[in-house]
C-alpha cells in the first residue's frame, strides 16, 4: 500500500503560521521593551532637566527676592518677564567668556520657560513647595510684666520640587543642607 502524501498548502500554510508567530515573539520579547526602555530613560532625563530648570529659576528667584516662591505660575512668569533675568541669561562671564545662562536645554532643544509647568509623561503639574516658619518672642519690661507677644513668619527660607512620576526632588522643606541638592546626583 502506498501512503497518501499531504497536499503542498497545507505545509505551505504551516509555514506561514511559523513565520507570524516568530515575528510576533521578536516584537513582543526583543523590540518593545526597547522602546519601552528608550522613551522611559527619555521620560526620567526629560524630567530630570526641567527639575534642575526649576531650580535655577528658584535661585534667581531668591537672589532677587530673598526668598524663594511656591508658585510655578510666579516662576515661569519671573523667568519671561524680569529684566534681571534676562540679564544674566544674556549675560557673559569677564574672566572665562562663557555664557551666563544657568538653564539647561531640554532634550527636545532649547530652554522654553513654559516647559517647567508639566511633566513630560504624565503632564501634571511639578509639585513646588515653600516652607513656613512662626516664632514667637515675648517682650518683657524690667519689672517682669509681659509687654507683648511678637510673632513672626517667614516664608519661602527653603524650597522642595518633585516629580509626580516619581523620578526625583530637589530640596528639602526640612534642612538647608539640601537645598539646592538633588535626589539623583
Amino acid at each position: 500500500m502506498a501512503l497518501k502524501q499531504e497536499p503542498w498548502y497545507i505545509h505551505a500554510a504551516l509555514y506561514a503560521v511559523i513565520a507570524v508567530l516568530i515575528y510576533i515573539l521578536l516584537q513582543v520579547a526583543i523590540i518593545n521593551p526597547q522602546n519601552v526602555i528608550e522613551q522611559e530613560e527619555y521620560y526620567k532625563t526629560e524630567s530630570r532637566l526641567r527639575m534642575k530648570n526649576i531650580k535655577e529659576a528658584q535661585i534667581l528667584y531668591g537672589k532677587k527676592y530673598n526668598k524663594f516662591t511656591g508658585s510655578l505660575d510666579t516662576l515661569v512668569n519671573f523667568i519671561k518677564n524680569d529684566p534681571y533675568v534676562k540679564q544674566v541669561r544674556n549675560g557673559v562671564d569677564t574672566v572665562t567668556n562663557r555664557p551666563t545662562d544657568p538653564f539647561v536645554n531640554l532634550t527636545t532643544g532649547e530652554f522654553t520657560p513654559d516647559s517647567l509647568f508639566k511633566t513630560p509623561r504624565s503632564q501634571q503639574r511639578f509639585i513646588l513647595q515653600v516652607d513656613s516658619s512662626t516664632t514667637q518672642d515675648t517682650i518683657i519690661n524690667r519689672a517682669g510684666k509681659v509687654l507683648r507677644v511678637e510673632t513672626n513668619t517667614k516664608v519661602g527660607t527653603r524650597y522642595f520640587i518633585e516629580d509626580p512620576d516619581g523620578y526625583g526632588s530637589i530640596g528639602s522643606l526640612e534642612s538647608d543642607a539640601l537645598r539646592n541638592t538633588a535626589s539623583w546626583e
